[in-house]
């Protein structure tokens, strides 16, 4: 008898041995979360984000080890219509001195500066204390300015500046994903009592996706000694681990909840799910890490360690999946249909195929080569618009603008220009050459004054930083545009390619960069371009290697390449069709910033490559099985997909529900994620796998499973499974007639 796989092996130890493997994932769950919080977070420095010319003003400006600037929040007072009186503005800004002057954390209040213009006047308020922490010290400020806001009500007076617009932000952006993340567990636990009909094999996904996750945010706080972390990463390991966990857990569980009903006892039900769906598990997380993997190829702080983060959760699920739960089901056995929900329980538990995804089906069995070229016509279509995607950062005026702070924000931006969009052009020369780069930097500011693309020159001259060791100097030039409309872009270029050259290039062994703003979203936008194709190949290649080896065939391992490159693209056309365009700013709640997010196209592809994966390795392995049976092809796509029909529906439905929670969040960053993955993820699921999949296979026929023979392997492979023991022996029924 041949050695059964590890899986196999692993599962069957489990399902022998539950309460040992309980424990087990148990204590590893404990030392992998404890371990990470006593070890804390190494969060990526300025020089690990640090990315083109953008990124070397960063370093330079690092390296001049400035001293920390105190945090500056500003009084804002306007007219609420007409013109400013002069005399109601000074006696507002006096009173709102003399009020905040007596307020704990300030520091210092400044003289009132008028806008050239006269239609502001503005208070600067120095704040004391950590620069870091003045977010979250802002609140009595504001308080202050409400109370001078009464006292001269025919004023619009508003407080506005840094500290205060964060905190605006974090408490807008924290209700966001506090709802987001409110919502999408009871909605994720009522799809999954819909799909199962039972209270207890609903709540085993989710347990173990929680397990998974808890697990995987210890291990990476670990990792971030190695790769340092970002912000972003806990949250991707939810997003990951609870798509990646449930999925798994559903192939799984009903996999062993079908081999029951035929008669198999629980141990032997979970050795056969093992085989099977524990199989494509592996596959699929093994598909889904390679993808991720790619990420390090870009050479970039953000995407090292979102890969961590998305490897470490898809590994610890995988695991998960092949010790604890085979554990859980054996342990529970007929309990994990309890309590049964009634309608749902029968609607669930139905034996028969349904007309449903026989009826989706037809098309492609009976005219497969006309199905095949309609449903890939139309997906290269709505492809076709990822030809003209445009990438930029979101800037300021892409922030909600629900809030006051961002409101006061835009006035501020009009009155005063200086302070909106600005490049920092960074200087570093020997101290005895200071004089020198002062002198160019004054000449450089004169002539962008006269410059159209750039606000006009202030009357007291430029404002310098300079080091304390007198060797990096800092010029903030302004331009009155916003930061990702073309004449900002063009007056970056004109600082790079001739202003500063001109400037700065006669003066020997200097070194300049020009940063902010708007060089970081040109310039990270020219490193996704420049990584992708990278990416992209490295994927491909792996990806190929393993399907190629998993189902002993060079044919399907291309066609799912194909096809996963397919539902990739109708995503990315998609993305642009909703997102560059206007036409759905009032469905979704945004404003349009003719672009994509920077860093989506590279991140988007390989979470979707990895996800659709999981999908694809477990309808292709069910129809595989059916071939090793000796089903014809045509039959065996039709058993194949209809019998997982159940288990992918589900799975996708979860997926899609909670990434369109998250396209209901405030930033749109967060909304073109949000659309992108649950648009992409109902696309694989439905038109991918029910109409392109089948229709392609039917046409290949035994095409499909061609290989060179260093491939084929010793031995025929059989399917999984075993005989149904004899009624007599059978465990009582587990799922009513349908």
């Amino acid at each position: 008898m041949a050695r059964r796989p590890v899986t196999v092996r692993v599962a069957r130890w489990s399902a022998e041995h539950p309460w040992r493997a309980i424990a087990l994932w148990v204590v590893f769950v404990a030392v992998c979360f404890v371990g990470g919080n006593a070890a804390g977070l190494k969060e990526a420095s300025a020089e690990d984000m640090a990315v083109g010319e953008s990124g070397r003003a960063t370093v330079l400006v690092e390296e001049g080890k400035f001293a920390d600037e105190p945090e500056v929040d500003n009084v804002l007072i306007t007219a609420r219509s007409g013109a400013l009186d002069p005399k109601a503005a000074a006696a507002a800004a006096t009173d709102a001195a003399t009020t905040l002057r007596g307020v704990p954390g300030v520091a210092e209040v400044g003289k009132p500066i008028p806008a050239t213009d006269g239609s502001a006047l503005l208070v600067p308020i120095t704040m004391s204390g950590d620069p870091d922490t003045a977010s979250e010290r802002v609140e009595p400020l504001r308080a202050a300015t409400a109370q001078v806001q009464t006292a001269h009500p025919g004023l619009r007076v508003e407080q506005v500046g840094g500290p205060s617009i964060n905190k605006a932000l974090e408490d807008t952006l924290g209700a966001d994903f506090k709802r987001a993340e409110v919502l999408s567990l009871p909605v994720t636990l009522a799809i999954l009592i819909i799909a199962f009909g039972a209270l207890i094999a609903a709540g085993i996904p989710v347990l173990l996706a929680l397990s998974s996750v808890a697990a995987a945010i210890g291990l990476s706080t670990l990792a971030s000694h190695l790769v340092p972390a970002n912000d972003s990463t806990s949250s991707l390991i939810l997003l990951i681990g609870m798509a990646v966990g449930i999925d798994y857990s559903l192939f799984y569980v009903r996999r062993e909840r079908e081999e029951r009903a035929k008669g198999h006892g629980h141990v032997d039900a979970v050795e056969i799910a093992a085989e099977s769906s524990g199989h494509a598990v592996v596959v699929s997380g093994a598909a889904v890490i390679i993808a991720m993997s790619g990420l390090f190829l870009a050479n970039d702080a953000l995407f090292s360690s979102l890969a961590v983060g998305s490897i470490l959760v898809v590994a610890v699920a995988v695991i998960g999946s092949l010790t604890v739960l085979p554990a859980m089901l054996a342990k529970l056995g007929r309990w994990v249909d309890r309590p049964r929900v009634p309608l749902l329980w029968r609607l669930s538990a139905r034996n028969g195929k349904g007309r449903f995804w026989p009826a989706m089906l037809r098309p492609a069995l009976r005219h497969p080569l006309v199905t095949l070229v309609v449903s890939v016509g139309l997906l290269l279509a709505l492809a076709a618009p990822a030809l003209g995607m445009q990438l930029k950062f979101p800037g300021t005026e892409d922030l909600p603008r629900t809030t006051p702070a961002m409101q006061a924000y835009d006035r501020l931006a009009v009155a005063y220009p200086s302070n909106g969009t600005t490049h920092d052009v960074v200087v570093r020369a020997s101290a005895e050459q200071a004089g020198a780069v002062k002198a160019a930097l004054t000449a450089l500011a004169g002539t962008a004054g006269k410059d159209r693309l750039f606000s006009p020159a202030e009357s007291a001259g430029p404002e310098f930083e300079v080091s304390p060791d007198g060797r990096v100097t800092v010029l903030s030039v302004a331009t009155p545009f916003t930061s990702r409309s073309d004449e900002a872009v063009q007056s970056l270029h004109r600082l790079r390619d001739d202003l500063v050259p001109a400037a700065l290039g006669s003066i020997p062994g200097v070194e300049y960069a020009v940063g902010g703003g708007v060089a970081e979203s040109e310039d990270y936008a020219a490193h996704v371009w420049d990584k992708l194709p990278i990416v992209v190949l490295f994927v491909l290649v792996l990806t190929f290697l393993v399907m190629a080896w998993t189902f002993r065939s060079v044919v399907v391992a291309l066609t799912s390449i194909l096809l996963n490159l397919l539902s990739a693209g109708a995503a990315y056309g998609l993305l642009v069709l909703v997102f560059q365009s206007t036409w759905a700013e009032g469905l979704l709640g945004f404003t349009s910033m003719g672009a994509i997010v920077t860093w989506l196209p590279l991140f988007l592809f390989v979470v979707l490559f990895g996800l659709s994966m999981d999908y694809h390795v477990f309808v292709v392995s069910r129809i595989r099985e059916a071939v090793l049976r000796g089903v014809p092809t045509r039959q065996a796509v039709a058993e194949g997909i209809t019998g997982s029909a159940g288990v992918v529906s589900s799975a996708a439905i979860v997926m899609v529900a909670v990434f369109s929670i998250f396209a209901t969040l405030s930033t749109i960053d967060m909304k073109q994620l949000g659309v992108g993955l649950a648009a992409a993820i109902l696309l694989d699921a439905t038109i991918i796998r029910a109409v392109v999949l089948p229709s392609l296979m039917t046409l290949l026929g035994p095409a499909n499973w061609w290989a060179p023979r260093f491939l084929r392997g010793r031995g025929r492979h059989a399917a999984p499974g075993r005989p149904v023991p004899p009624a007599e022996d059978r465990e009582p029924e587990l799922v009513p007639a349908g």
